[in-house]
């Protein structure tokens, strides 16, 4: 059996429970949330979460920081997550990539579970070919670079090389916590930058580690061939 994301919603199974992010409910207290956080996600003085900097290990919930684990909830958790960079401008004009789409994954310093929930969709489930998405392993053959992992300064040369050997039209996509904004390892001392920092990023996927189907859905909004505003984007 295959997914049928995205011609249709996807199913609870899909959404996993710790896929779903903290909201701030009326009892939280910002204060012990952000003592709480490991990763600074929670910001007190702004009263505001960063969800690229979350880990999702829901100690916030000490603090009255809710999880929204029912259906409903997790199925809009999904793609209120995956977000355009650039203040969630779209590009402007056509997207090039409404045909085959080739990607390719560099590890710039992870634990390998984001690499994991990537390379999950070339199961026979997410079939990711089913959609024109391929898996290459040369940037000169890449429309997309997905990069996993907190870029330690040992990886930040390779990054952009492999960055400025991918021919244009190219996309980058930081996939997880720690490739938006270095997560738990963003104060250690061989973490260099935020994904961001190095080359430019496209899109975003947080998570810790983003479901397979939350890497779906942003490469399916990295194409543009995504439309509306909830679970279930019907494919164009």
């Amino acid at each position: 059996m295959t997914s049928k994301y995205p011609r249709r919603a996807p199913t609870i199974d899909e959404v996993p429970t710790r896929a779903v992010p903290p909201v701030a409910a009326p009892s939280s207290d910002w204060q012990a949330g952000g003592e709480l956080c490991p990763s600074g996600a929670i910001l007190p003085s702004e009263k505001r979460i960063q969800l690229g900097k979350c880990v999702f290990c829901q100690r916030c919930s000490g603090a009255g920081f809710r999880f929204d684990e029912s259906p409903e909830g997790r199925e809009s958790a999904l793609l209120a997550q995956t977000v355009q960079a650039n203040d969630g401008a779209s590009p402007k004009g056509p997207s090039p990539f409404k045909r085959s789409f080739h990607i390719l994954m560099i590890d710039v310093g992870s634990c390998n579970a984001c690499n994991l929930e990537v390379l999950n969709l070339a199961t026979p489930y997410y079939d990711l070919n089913r959609l024109g998405i391929f898996f290459t392993n040369s940037p000169k053959h890449a429309d997309a670079l997905i990069v996993v992992g907190a870029l330690n300064k040992s990886m930040v040369e390779p990054l952009k090389r492999t960055y400025e050997s991918m021919p244009e039209p190219k996309l980058v996509i930081s996939a997880g916590a720690c490739a938006i904004s270095g997560g738990v390892f963003q104060d250690t001392e061989g973490f260099a930058s935020p994904v961001q920092g190095a080359v430019p990023v496209d899109v975003v996927i947080p998570g810790c580690p983003p479901s397979p189907i939350q890497i779906l859905e942003g490469l399916l909004l990295a194409t543009g061939r995504l439309e509306g505003k909830t679970g279930g984007r019907a494919i164009h």
